[in-house]
């Protein structure tokens, strides 16, 4: 076998062994009968999971036949030359190649992979196109760690003819088209490089990537954080040659099968990016503190906003921002308006009026605590605190308005909010006036949104509006309203969530002029929909569904959307049928959408 055919083989024995299952298969005795359970090492953590009877016999073949090709790869291995780096000095950027990649990649072996990557994958290995592949999305959200498990993946041949170029801000297209010159010369075909839209003459020469190289044969792939960047030179220079692949928004489903977290309270919390502390990629959540959660909407948010519209200054997109822009104003302008959008939700909670149900469900639950029984939410008038929250927010944000803002600016910057994915519009529509309506905004990082509601809380129950309260008190009366605010929350993923796994159909919320449905999901070719409640509670009670067994609401919903085929509870308990009423539990049904 020569050298071709090895590495051929190499690469058929690496793809089979992909496929086919890790670990062991381990038998364990309860109350005299055999239980077989599949059992393998993950994040330094032992896992298992149950092997059905008539499984057994087929993954035991899949471990084995597994074990025989390890063995065949690992022999092959030894016999193929080692990848050589090219030499350093010979770049003018920062190019890392053969040896460097492998310890590039060695980290995130054990990292399970987004869903997206999926295209990377197919694009890096497919037929050859004119066209670069660019890979954006805010910081934090898994693109270094995506071009890292591809190579990850790669054989050693296929790895000789890689390279990973480090881009600077001191970098010019110059320097570059020089360094990719150098590198087709030898032989490279798999180029990626990374925050390309550093460079301050990126926009001028980005056809150069398309037009040049990947006509002659390379697959180029581009990334960084510069979403707007991106977003401007697709529009602008690289149109119709370019495949876009945006990583900001990360569905709860990911959330739970990459970083290995479940429950959908972790995801209100800490949702948004690829980073929690000890499971996976970076040391802390992004968005534990108030601290962290306000340096990641300065740099990786309001600053990626500024740089794009400065390196594209020329293009007309900084349109009424360009005054904030020259006044040095336009980050904290930013800053700004996400803020204040989340202090809107924030005070449309607090506005909402109290549920006594819930409210009774939570004074009860406290009573009841076995460490620690209270009756503050019986002595509390939480209406009262609520509505001095409410006005106190109020002033404090039209005296926190540093910046001055008109609408005409606050609209633009949300139109670049948009574009970045880091905000969504839900309808709100209304029955029996169908004239009337209304949108939601959703932030669709919902760490971001819980870490400014939960500092905001905290802060404004502290004011001496409530120095009447005590610490037990408050506490009492910050958690209670932190959980109308995760209530509320919820609504809102999983109408996102719904709404983008569904593009063919309407997803909307449907106010009455009293009570509402959380949501519908309308089916326009169907002429029919499915309506729903949405409830944070891990208890089922008959309060929660009146309105969907309410014969008025349901028939004014018939008679403009057809027949209602489904009703449907999602909540945190266990999936059930109550009265006709199907329960879902929130977190299967969020796993189950196919976005």
């Amino acid at each position: 076998m020569d050298l071709s055919e090895m590495q051929t083989r190499v690469a058929e024995l690496e793809q089979q062994i992909s496929a086919l299952p890790v670990g062991s298969v381990t038998k364990k005795n309860v109350r005299g009968k055999e239980y077989f359970y599949h059992r393998w090492t993950e994040n330094k953590k032992r896992r298992e999971k149950y092997i059905p009877a008539d499984e057994l016999e087929n993954f035991r073949a899949q471990i084995e036949r597994r074990k025989e090709l390890e063995q065949e790869l690992k022999a092959l291995k030894k016999q193929l030359p080692k990848a050589k780096s090219a030499n350093p000095s010979a770049f003018t950027t920062n190019v890392r190649t053969g040896e460097a990649l492998r310890s590039f990649a060695a980290s995130v072996r054990g990292y399970r992979r987004r869903e997206c990557f999926r295209q990377l994958h197919d694009f890096v290995y497919g037929e050859l196109q004119d066209k670069v592949f660019i890979l954006y999305g805010l910081r934090r959200t898994g693109k270094t760690t995506m071009i890292r498990q591809i190579f990850a993946e790669m054989n050693d041949a296929e790895l000789a003819k890689a390279a990973f170029i480090q881009i600077a801000a001191k970098d010019t297209l110059a320097d570059v088209n020089r360094d990719l010159k150098a590198l087709e010369a030898q032989g490279f075909r798999y180029v990626f490089l990374d925050e390309v839209t550093l460079m301050e003459d990126f926009i001028e020469g980005a056809a150069l990537f398309s037009d040049v190289f990947a006509a002659c044969g390379m697959k180029i792939v581009l990334s960084g954080t510069d979403s707007l960047g991106f977003l401007f030179t697709e529009d602008e220079q690289l149109y119709d040659r370019c495949i876009l692949l945006h990583t900001t928004f990360i569905p709860y489903r990911e959330f739970e099968s990459v970083l290995g977290v479940h429950g959908i309270d972790e995801y209100i919390r800490y949702g948004g990016t690829m980073s929690l502390g000890g499971v996976h990629y970076n040391e802390t959540s992004t968005f534990a503190s108030k601290e962290s959660t306000d340096e990641y909407v300065d740099t990786a948010i309001a600053r990626n906003i500024q740089h794009s519209l400065r390196c594209y200054q020329y293009e007309g997109h900084f349109r009424h921002l360009r005054d904030l822009y020259e006044k040095g104003e336009l980050t904290s302008a930013i800053n700004r308006v996400v803020e204040d959008i989340n202090h809107r939700f924030t005070l449309e909670v607090l506005s909402q009026d109290w549920k006594s149900h819930d409210l009774g469900i939570s004074a009860s639950n406290l009573r009841r605590d076995r460490k620690n029984p209270t009756d503050i939410l019986d002595r509390i008038d939480l209406a009262l605190v609520t509505d001095s929250l409410r006005k106190l927010l109020e002033i404090r944000n039209r005296a926190e308005q540093t910046v001055a803002l008109d609408d005409v600016h606050a609209a633009e910057i949300k139109e670049y909010l948009d574009l970045l994915d880091l905000t969504r519009e839900i309808d709100v529509l209304h029955l029996p006036d169908v004239s009337t309506k209304s949108e939601r905004t959703v932030i669709a990082q919902p760490g971001l949104r819980y870490a400014q509601a939960d500092a905001l809380i905290r802060s404004l129950l502290l004011d001496e509006t409530f120095s009447a309260l005590s610490l037990a008190e408050r506490t009492a009366v910050q958690q209670r309203i932190l959980t109308e605010i995760k209530g509320r929350m919820l609504e809102d993923i999983v109408l996102l969530e719904t709404k983008l796994a569904n593009p063919k159909k309407q997803v909307f919320v449907l106010q009455f002029p009293v009570g509402e449905f959380d949501m519908v999901v309308f089916d326009p070719e169907a002429g029919s929909c499915w309506v729903f409640e949405i409830k944070h509670s891990e208890e089922a009670v008959p309060q929660q569904y009146r309105h969907l067994i309410d014969e008025q609401k349901c028939a004014q919903t018939e008679h403009r959307y057809g027949p209602i085929t489904g009703k449907f509870v999602l909540y945190r308990g266990e999936s059930q049928v109550v009265e006709g009423i199907q329960y879902q539990n929130v977190e299967e049904y969020l796993n189950a959408l196919t976005l």
